[in-house]
């Protein structure tokens, strides 16, 4: 267990248990924003590239997201586990804050961060950055060259918060949430090496 690093707060990261299943599910994973990124592809014949403008949005986006089951073979690295999956959790006190599930792929020696989460009363102190440093140890005992995830064009919070833990953009997808609820949203990829 770790506690968190120059803050006076107790949060405590650690793998997480089964028994954690029911908190992750319940955390709260919505986000209100005044601004958005907006994607413009180029045209034909206008080369390859995309560009992102960051606009005003008014009202302000309210998104929540549905509840995720999550697979118990993430949990705590037991005998039936992915040994290649791992979610780690974040604690205050008995409260689980957030939690980060990530999956290693061997074959290009890339970390995914599938899911990151914080609550929203825990923002703004530091705990997303907790969890992608436990992320990133996991990522460094499988031998992972880099973190990869994926991020709506929407969610410029946590675009924000990415871009300040040194992640970049290195792709996009405009097709990714076609015929679900975030159709018209799209896909934005970015990654960093491992430190």
């Amino acid at each position: 267990m770790t506690t968190a690093h120059g803050s006076a707060d107790s949060i405590v990261y650690r793998p997480a248990r089964p028994e954690d299943a029911g908190a992750i599910e319940a955390l709260d994973s919505s986000f209100t924003t005044a601004t958005v990124f907006e994607v413009s592809e180029p045209g034909p014949g206008d080369g390859f590239g995309f560009l992102l403008r960051e606009v005003p949005v008014d009202p302000p986006v309210r998104k929540e997201f549905p509840p995720e089951e999550h697979d118990e073979q993430v949990f705590g690295g037991g005998k039936d586990s992915d040994a290649d999956a791992r979610t780690f959790v974040a604690l205050d006190g008995e409260l689980l804050c957030g939690y980060a599930a990530v999956g290693y792929a061997p074959w290009n020696r890339r970390l995914t961060i599938e899911d990151i989460e914080v609550a929203p009363g825990h923002r703004g102190r530091g705990i997303g950055r907790g969890l992608m440093e436990c992320a990133e140890g996991f990522a460094r005992e499988r031998g992972a060259r880099h973190l990869w995830l994926e991020v709506s064009s929407v969610n410029a919070p946590a675009v924000h918060a990415y871009r300040r833990m040194g992640f970049s953009f290195c792709g996009l997808d405009s097709v990714l949430y076609e015929g679900t609820p975030a159709a018209g949203e799209r896909a934005l990829y970015m990654s960093r090496p491992c430190r």
